[in-house]
């Protein structure tokens, strides 16, 4: 028969086992299998990039090859991919720099200035959401040639510095933003251009970083009007620079490891910006959902 000093230690150890185990120890196991899953091509990828010609059409092969990192001495060596990421980079700063103060002056006159038919200016540039690039590809490839820009910087930047979706998030968070620091600043005499440096941008300061991100993330992807537009190999993209990564090959195969290395490589420096900044990227994407 068990006393009564047995059963308290027993009622003592399983508190502390149930303490020991968090309340949410399934949802934490469903978000790391969850995670797993994502993460599994990029993992995978990454195993590739290390293997030979003859381990990575072995499928069965899943564990890191003999190559190491010989592939991606070869991207920079034979492939001039330092060059495609200098490009990307010098491309995607310019198109994020462009779309930020161009989405902050239109947000900014279509909330806090007056004129005729602002809300039908407001709607003619969410009409250009519906004109994706496919569609202006052959227009804007002739502008390209009148201005003389065509397989230039001017090229694969300009035409991306404007950006619908930037200025209606602006201006949603402007919105966001009491009319009585609005108010205030007129009492005080404050002009709209003080107001919108002093006091709009240091509040949308961390929302204006996530909506960097997004857009230094599309504009390093950009693939198809770079592939256009560009002929010059030094001054193409990276992405364009993966494609041409298929011309590899070695006895009829496509030499799908270097490829792999290729696709790791230009991902880091999103990557590298996602992790940095995914706390304004965050609350941006917040924001947007609302």
């Amino acid at each position: 028969m068990a006393t009564k000093t047995d059963q308290t230690s027993h009622v003592d150890l399983y508190d502390s086992f149930s303490n020991a185990v968090p309340k949410n120890a399934g949802l934490h196991a469903l978000l790391l299998f969850t995670v797993g899953i994502i993460a599994t091509p990029l993992i995978l990828a990454l195993i590739f990039s290390t293997q030979s010609l003859y381990e990575i059409y072995t499928i069965t092969d899943l564990m890191p090859g003999s190559e190491g990192f010989s592939n991606y001495v070869e991207l920079f060596t034979e492939w001039n991919f330092l060059t495609y990421m200098i490009n990307s980079f010098i491309m995607a700063s310019i198109i994020v720099t462009g779309k930020i103060i161009f989405s902050i002056c239109a947000a900014t006159a279509i909330v806090y200035y007056d004129f005729p038919y602002k809300d039908a200016v407001f709607f003619l540039i969410l009409m250009t959401l519906m004109f994706p690039l496919k569609i202006r590809i052959v227009p804007l490839f002739e502008l390209m040639a009148v201005l003389n820009w065509s397989n230039s910087i001017w090229a694969i930047t300009i035409p991306y510095i404007s950006s619908a979706t930037t200025v209606f998030l602006l201006r949603q968070y402007f919105l966001s933003i009491p009319d009585s620091y609005v108010e205030t600043a007129r009492l005080d005499g404050v002009g709209p251009l003080k107001f919108l440096v002093y006091v709009v941008l240091p509040m949308a300061k961390g929302f204006l970083v996530g909506v960097g991100v997004i857009r230094f993330i599309g504009a390093w992807n950009q693939y198809l009007w770079p592939l256009v537009v560009i002929n010059d190999q030094s001054e193409q993209v990276v992405q364009v620079g993966v494609r041409n990564l298929q011309q590899a090959a070695q006895s009829g195969f496509t030499d799908w490891s270097l490829i792999m290395a290729g696709s790791i490589v230009a991902l880091l420096p999103p990557l590298i910006i996602l992790i940095i900044f995914h706390r304004p990227l965050l609350d941006t994407m917040t924001m947007q959902q609302k």
